[in-house]
């Protein structure tokens, strides 16, 4: 859970970092319709050098990424070896006993590793480039454009804002929890995975009890202020694109014009 950087923010003066939350929640979208459309080599390695320039003009270090898809390497891993067992097709390249694995299967798994591999990069540069008041804000201002959201907005997005704000906390409690129980002679890392799993019941269990206190805590204390939900709220800092929006918008769509055009990537119908 350390190596998490879902909830973490990167301060830094840049231009991804002075971008309008809104622009950069609908780019990351755009980015993710993208790399799931995409059908050939050339698209995949175009995606790539959108997110290194993402990532030169956001100036978060490198290692903060790689970072960020450590957590994510056995679910990377499951799906691809899922992929390849799984998916019949083309020429048969090797079998052993009833495992047998087609060409087709590898492209696929292949693909399905590079975009989750994408999509967790460019969602890691999305969330350490905007703090987490300004990433709710803009998931609120949108989600007000939805007929079937507008009236909860407010409800959503708080909630994922505590969420958020949360996972350092749980990170650290986590960590307060496996070293008390190292200390009275726990050991979470021989055996089998079965002995394992059983290792993480004394973790889990008081992780979820203080999981609980915590919320009961922030309940108490947020109808303690009077909280009533977002009617007749206002905020102290509001929301407004700026040219430099208007730039990244330009950009994107255009990046994403040229793609279809080009033929590298297939559209839904």
């Amino acid at each position: 859970m350390s190596e998490m950087t879902i909830g973490q923010y990167y301060p830094a003066d840049s231009f991804v970092h002075k971008l309008d939350p809104r622009t950069k929640i609908m780019l990351t979208l755009l980015y993710i319709l993208f790399i799931f459309m995409v059908k050939s080599v050339v698209g995949y390695a175009v995606a790539f050098l959108f997110l290194v320039m993402a990532i030169m003009f956001s100036k978060i270090p490198v290692k903060y990424i790689i970072k960020g898809l450590k957590p994510v390497a056995f679910i990377v891993t499951l799906t691809i070896v899922i992929n390849i067992l799984w998916t019949k097709g083309g020429n048969l390249l090797f079998s052993i006993g009833f495992i047998k694995v087609y060409a087709e299967g590898v492209v696929v798994a292949a693909k399905m590793g590079v975009r989750l591999m994408l999509l967790v990069s460019t969602t890691s540069i999305m969330t350490l480039s905007t703090s987490t008041i300004d990433l709710t804000d803009g998931m609120e201002m949108l989600m007000r454009k939805v007929p079937f959201l507008k009236n909860s907005a407010h409800d959503i997005s708080m909630m994922m804002s505590i969420a958020l704000r949360f996972i350092p906390t749980l990170q650290e409690e986590t960590d307060r929890i496996m070293k008390a129980q190292k200390s009275r002679g726990a050991d979470f890392d021989s055996g089998n995975i079965v002995q394992k799993a059983k290792a993480m019941l004394p973790i889990l269990v008081p992780l979820f009890v203080s999981a609980f206190q915590r919320a009961g805590e922030l309940a108490m204390a947020m109808e303690a202020r009077c909280y009533r939900g977002g009617e007749g709220r206002t905020k102290m800092k509001v929301l407004k694109y700026t040219k430099r929006d208007a730039v990244a918008y330009v950009i994107g769509f255009l990046f994403f014009a040229v793609m279809v055009g080009s033929g590298y990537i297939g559209l839904p119908f």
